[in-house]
């Protein structure tokens, strides 16, 4: 009888030690289960890391060509911007199919080696659509003119490397002997108030140039 008792009584302490474990085990998987959820939750401050490594990158682009008629540069070859980079302007410009009226009209003008020897210039080059705004009778008649013509070629070229700051409100000596004035910021910039820059900060081996979508006529 006194063995039935005990056993009884073993039991019943086993019955009692057993909610014991089982909340004691619960407990463990509860603060498991808050360890994984702090790790997940520090997960956002490693990827904030590396969007401020972005951050960096893309002020790293700033100092890139930039403007809608951009897209139109050939990816790749002497015409891309890396290409056109190693070639000074002249001949930089010659690979470039938008400018191709420009460098007729340098050519026509004997301006390709007095370009392409220049140092540290600016050069701000019309695409085609810009000289076809010309009526084609005055365009043919400047082009047949070589003094008219190299005033007015010489009219977009700066002595000095000009930067896209430089252009927020700026007026500059040509080659012609005469201002242009710049003004505008960002990736928005105009020249004498009406040439829109389509395409700015193209690197060449001598120069900087802005390709604009209208010809800068000189005063004189």
């Amino acid at each position: 009888m006194n063995a039935r008792i005990r056993r009884s009584a073993g039991l019943l302490a086993a019955a009692a030690v057993l909610p014991l474990a089982l909340t004691a085990c619960s407990s463990g998987s509860s603060d498991s289960s808050k360890s994984d959820s702090s790790d997940k939750a520090s997960a956002p401050a490693a990827k904030s890391s590396d969007d401020m490594g972005g951050s960096g990158s893309s002020a790293s682009s700033m100092d890139q060509p930039f403007g809608p008629a951009c897209s139109a540069v050939p990816q790749n070859g002497a015409g891309s911007f890396d290409g056109m980079a190693k070639d000074p302007v002249a001949t930089a410009a010659s690979n470039n199919p938008a400018l191709s009226t420009l460098v007729t009209a340098v050519k026509k003008a004997g301006l390709v080696d007095t370009l392409n020897s220049a140092q540290n210039i600016t050069v701000f080059a019309p695409t085609n659509d810009a000289f076809a705004k010309i009526p084609k009778a005055t365009l043919d008649k400047v082009l047949n003119d070589k003094a008219m013509l190299t005033n007015i070629l010489t009219y977009h070229v700066v002595g000095q490397k000009l930067a896209p700051k430089d252009l927020a409100n700026g007026s500059f000596d040509t080659l012609e002997k005469s201002k242009v004035t710049t003004s505008g910021s960002g990736q928005s910039y105009r020249v004498n108030g009406s040439a829109k820059v389509v395409c700015g900060n193209v690197k060449t081996a001598n120069a900087n140039v802005y390709i604009i979508d209208t010809v800068l006529m000189p005063k004189s």
